[in-house]
């Protein structure tokens, strides 16, 4: 089971380094990055849109709640500008993310192992690391600061929408602790977080397929397991990230 796991976990390194290295080599095929950048980007919006919608929405009634009962209902807009952008939205994004589009890779670069297109690029001498890795690398890593972005600008407004317009805070009520306590450096804490998870999803989705056996049934693994792994990796680093951060910051 050990040697099993390291094994697995040589294989992500190998992957995701040699990917790494190919993003500064040529040819680099601006053409496949900017399709994957629509594949991640554009097409993964609506679930984004509408995710980040009634996640500020739901976090503000509940929050909200809290508040209320020490009469303290103007930190709503604070609190919830805080979650959103160093916390919710670079996961969220992340885990809706790998589960869109991460799934997605792996089951297309996986069909492409079990039909042997990979051999077939090998023998064209065409690297599969060059053509298949790197465009989806780049694309997941530049890709999800921008989703995680929009996610923070629309989450900002569902909590607005609710606080305002349902709770009855006043706008200067909400808008008033939101700039106070959200600042640059919570927004670029959450654009630092997303950047390191579209790697993530990046690598474990395009590692998964490239190694995927097994016919049909394997391409069906490697699609489960690239979400799972991607979801529990994100969810870890993401805890990591916020220790180191805020230990940096109050140090």
């Amino acid at each position: 089971m050990l040697l099993g796991f390291l094994e697995e976990l040589g294989r992500a390194a190998r992957i995701a380094s040699l990917g790494t290295v190919n993003v500064f080599l040529p040819p680099f095929r601006l053409g496949l990055i900017i399709h994957q950048m629509e594949f991640i980007g554009i097409q993964s919006l609506p679930i984004i849109l509408l995710s980040s919608l009634f996640t500020g929405a739901v976090f503000t009634y509940e929050s909200y709640e809290a508040f209320h009962l020490f009469g303290a209902q103007g930190y709503v807009g604070g609190t919830v500008g805080v979650a959103i952008t160093r916390e919710l939205a670079p996961t969220l994004t992340g885990l809706l993310v790998a589960g869109r589009a991460g799934s997605a890779i792996a089951a297309e670069i996986g069909s492409m192992r079990v039909s042997e297109q990979i051999d077939a690029l090998n023998a064209m001498a065409v690297d599969p690391i060059n053509y298949l890795v790197k465009p989806r690398l780049i694309a997941s890593t530049l890709t999800m600061p921008m989703l995680t972005a929009i996610f923070d600008l629309v989450g900002i407004l569902g909590s607005y929408l609710v606080a305002v317009h349902v709770l009855r805070l006043s706008p200067p009520e909400f808008t008033v602790r939101l700039q106070d306590w959200v600042d640059w450096d919570d927004v670029l804490a959450g654009l630092f977080k997303a950047t390191v998870f579209g790697f993530v999803v990046g690598a474990v989705a395009t590692y998964k397929g490239y190694y995927t056996e097994g016919g049909a049934a394997g391409v069906g693994r490697a699609t489960t397991t690239s979400v799972v792994v991607a979801s529990v990796v994100i969810l870890i680093l993401n805890f990591f990230i916020a220790y180191f951060v805020t230990s940096s910051v109050s140090g």
